[in-house]
């Protein structure tokens, strides 16, 4: 039995187990329904992957669980990609008021359906009015599942007070509850549901590999980032002119020191391997400054194995970074796609991109990440070389990551199965 079937198996007997415990006393839910709030931005292949991801968790974990999907962003491409993947999932949309208050039929007979909320993966307790609104409406149980916390006023300490379970994204996260004077046995550390996206656009993915002469295995993925997301430019933001200036003037302070270390990578693998590099984004305002940074300064002889991908979404980049060799990101979560796909990557860490990173340590991953302050380009190329040197024991390093993360998550689901007395076996 090879080790993802056991893992399948511990599922199963971590259930069986949950049964035993309730005792035969109890009447266990044959069923449950569970209102998942997520979606949080359309603009980023790394936050789309956080609902997919979690819906694959809860599919396989909480098996026949109802799930209504209470999205907060809306794109009809990702719609799309959702329903054909999870036909099941009701998807529902609507804002919470200032009272607290929901006003869309369909959540308020949501909110009546559901057992649980559970606030999916994010940056931040984004969804906090949504669960606030939950609160105000009932006393059934609520709970967040891989969300950084990294910062916490006085409501929002209050609401989190009253969850039934906490499943931070990073163990940096605990200690920031700890501080706040939130304790208990239900908080733990469970990674970023994107370790778990599985959804693949392998059409779509080969034509392009096909029109652009890339072989399989034999190109890395480069992903670049400013060190602040400029969504001034992408979206009304509520930032004052001194904010924008600190923005936009760390990233001119710093775009070019980042970068050429990056580079320092490209021009290495191609010049000791003779393949390819793609530049690809992970967020559409990246579409517009990988020839600034990554391409234009490149040496001239190193520039033909280079080529460049306009946005896309997750599920196609899935399929590329499947076939990659290896990527290297400054982004956080093309990195966790690739693992879930079975590619190794590395995570160039930028100070000012939250305490998020701290998930890779969590999971025994430091080799595979670099403090872009701390570091040199040498060394970002000399781990490149040495996973191309050590191939197969790279590969079996993801399969190690991922099948860690699969335990995590089973006894996640397993927590709350038995918070809720739920069976999800019984027929």
């Amino acid at each position: 039995m090879n080790r993802r079937n056991s893992i399948k198996s511990l599922a199963l007997l971590l259930v069986s187990s949950l049964l035993s415990a309730c005792g035969s006393e109890q009447s266990d839910k044959k069923s449950m329904t569970i209102l998942l709030v997520s979606g949080w931005q359309d603009v980023n292949i790394g936050d789309i992957a956080h609902t997919p991801g979690l819906l694959h968790v809860l599919d396989k974990y909480l098996p026949d669980a109802r799930i209504i999907l209470w999205k907060r962003s809306k794109s009809d491409q990702v719609e799309k990609l959702l329903k054909k993947n999870f036909p099941k999932v009701e998807i529902l949309y609507g804002d919470v008021d200032a009272e607290k208050k929901i006003h869309e039929p369909g959540l308020i007979r949501a909110f009546e359906a559901a057992d649980v909320m559970i606030h999916g993966s994010g940056p931040m307790v984004v969804g906090q009015s949504n669960l606030e609104a939950w609160v105000e409406y009932s006393q059934k149980p609520f709970g967040l599942f891989g969300v950084t916390i990294q910062n916490i006023n006085e409501s929002l300490c209050e609401l989190l007070s009253k969850a039934s379970f906490i499943y931070t994204r990073e163990t940096g996260s605990i200690e920031v509850l700890k501080f706040h004077g939130l304790t208990g046995n239900h908080f733990s550390f469970a990674p970023d549901a994107t370790f778990h996206f599985h959804l693949k656009d392998d059409d779509r993915a080969q034509d392009f590999l096909e029109v652009n002469g890339l072989e399989d295995k034999k190109f890395i993925c480069v992903i670049p980032r400013l060190r602040y997301t400029p969504y001034h430019e992408i979206r009304q933001v509520d930032w004052s002119e001194e904010k924008i200036r600190e923005v936009e003037e760390t990233n001119i302070q710093y775009k070019e020191m980042d970068h050429a270390k990056l580079r320092e990578a490209m021009i290495r693998w191609v010049n000791e391997t003779g393949n390819k590099v793609l530049v690809c984004p992970e967020m559409t305002y990246q579409v517009n400054i990988v020839d600034e940074l990554l391409i234009d300064p490149l040496p001239e002889d190193v520039k033909p194995n280079v080529i460049k991908r306009g946005y896309w979404l997750t599920d196609e980049a899935a399929s590329m970074y499947a076939k990659a060799h290896t990527v290297l990101s400054f982004e956080c979560h093309s990195p966790i796609i690739a693992l879930a796909a079975g590619t190794p990557a590395m995570y160039l860490r930028q100070p000012q991109d939250t305490i998020k990173g701290q998930m890779y340590y969590d999971l025994n991953l430091s080799d595979w990440v670099f403090e872009i302050d701390d570091t040199q380009g040498i060394q970002i190329a000399d781990r490149l070389m040495e996973i191309y040197n050590h191939y197969p024991e790279a590969q079996l390093k993801t399969v190690d990551v991922i099948d860690k993360v699969s335990e995590i998550y089973i006894n996640a689901c397993q927590s709350i199965a038995e918070q809720l007395q739920y069976n999800p076996y019984k027929k």
